[in-house]
């Protein structure tokens, strides 16, 4: 996350780039390799079924405990290895999060309306029918991942929700992941992952029909399949590392700033993680804070390469530069930390999820323990689109009822439109009901 010398331009105030990016720019996620791989995947296990899916298991996730399926008692059974203190939380996030995901529900109303005498339309809200999840399990499982697909799919009324998470053993996934997915609600869940995974899913071939909708991060493979299965099946988002931002004034604590800002970059050497502060002060304090706590922190490797590599300070004249700024920026987490953070909560518009005041750091949501969803856009999709919501498991289907008072108000202007654009065919559906209404009205006028 930073500015490109094109957006640059734009800014209207003046602003100073205190720390830069060495590698910088949006990290490229489609390497060749990944492509080809992921094609290759695809083609084979299309052709070569379950059994392909279960080889690639095999070789690529040295699987060997047979049957990929979890037995409904084998799931709810993964929390009795968690330490009680660990299924306290991921049951209060399971909880909020499905809460959170229904007041959503609660304002997405279906409606029926009279356009104009005689024209009724409307729209109602249809949950898809199935929904594969992918649930990642690397060296960072993250556990609120279900909460944020499973639960929410579950709580919009899909009647279907499989997950597929990698195996952590040649015999078992994660406990918690899985305690995860049972909490939301889940159908159905596989011990498999990656690629063959969500090929698995999309092309049927795990015991249900191919789901409708894959959804749920994951490596750059990944990624790359949810790409190209895109069309064949519909798809949350095309995620990339983990993005934080923060706006921050003379009143932050640079260590908390700090703090935030290492919390994020700990997703992944290319995470990138960005400072916009009116105050040159805090932005030199903030860059010195994050080299003191990197020093004794446990992944630092990550988080230091993340920061060294993708991690940015800029130093805005006043705030309003710095909404200026961070809009072009469109982060996936957004933290407000200033005296008036309500300034800045009414003037945003591009961000996946705001964080407003120091107490309200981005690892409350991504946890799930807000209720809030983290599947968010990320390499500037804020700027267009949102994150995954109870609204995005909803077609909202629209419908109209039209009666034959209404036709003459109607079919003219269809009619007009259509032999303007020389289309006969959309022209005569108009006029055939022209000519039978005027000769339903001419007979009904003789009868009378």
């Amino acid at each position: 996350m930073e500015l490109d010398a094109h957006y640059a331009s734009f800014i209207t105030g003046s602003y100073e780039c205190l720390k830069s990016a060495a590698i910088g720019g949006v990290p490229a996620q489609r390497l060749p390799k990944v492509v080809e791989t992921v094609s290759e995947m695809l083609s084979t296990i299309e052709k070569g079924g379950r059994d392909a899916v279960a080889n690639y298991s095999t070789v690529l996730d040295n699987w060997a405990g047979g049957d990929i399926e979890m037995d409904a008692d084998a799931l709810r059974r993964t929390g009795d290895s968690l330490k009680p203190e660990l299924r306290a939380a991921l049951e209060a996030g399971a909880e909020r999060t499905k809460r959170f995901a229904g007041l959503q529900l609660e304002h997405l109303q279906d409606f029926e309306t009279e356009m104009m005498p005689g024209v009724v339309v409307g729209q109602r809200y249809i949950p898809v029918k199935r929904v594969g999840a992918y649930l990642p399990a690397g060296r960072f499982p993250i556990l609120a991942s279900a909460f944020m697909t499973v639960g929410v799919a579950k709580t919009a009324g899909v009647p279907t929700v499989i997950a597929c998470s990698p195996p952590t053993s040649p015999t078992a996934g994660n406990p918690a992941v899985f305690y995860s997915a049972y909490l939301s609600g889940v159908d159905r869940a596989f011990v498999v992952g990656g690629v063959q995974a969500l090929a698995g899913m999309a092309f049927g071939l795990l015991g249900e029909q191919p789901v409708d909708m894959l959804v749920g991060a994951g490596n750059a493979y990944v990624t790359e399949a949810k790409r190209q299965l895109f069309g064949r099946v519909g798809m949350d988002l095309l995620a990339g590392p983990s993005e934080v931002a923060i706006i921050a004034d003379d009143t932050a604590d640079p260590v908390l700033v700090a703090a935030d800002l290492l919390g994020q970059a700990e997703h992944g050497p290319q995470s990138p993680a960005v400072l916009v502060t009116t105050s040159r002060e805090l932005a030199v304090a903030v860059i010195a804070e994050v080299d003191r706590q990197l020093i004794d922190l446990s992944t630092r490797d990550i988080a230091g390469a993340a920061w060294r590599d993708y991690g940015t300070v800029y130093v805005t004249q006043d705030r309003a530069t710095a909404v200026e700024l961070m809009d072009i920026l469109a982060p996936e987490h957004l933290e407000i930390i200033t005296a008036d953070d309500d300034y800045f909560h009414k003037n945003l518009t591009n961000y996946g999820s705001l964080f407003l005041g120091e107490w309200s750091t981005v690892a409350y949501s991504d946890k799930g323990i807000t209720g809030t969803n983290h599947v968010l856009p990320t390499g500037g999709g804020a700027r267009s689109s949102a994150g995954l919501s109870v609204a995005r498991f909803l077609k909202p289907l629209t419908f109209q009822r039209i009666e034959r008072a209404a036709t003459m108000e109607l079919a003219p202007l269809v009619s007009e439109i259509s032999s303007y654009e020389e289309m006969e065919a959309h022209q005569r559906t108009a006029d055939l009901r022209i000519t039978r209404f005027e000769t339903e009205a001419s007979s009904i006028k003789e009868h009378s």
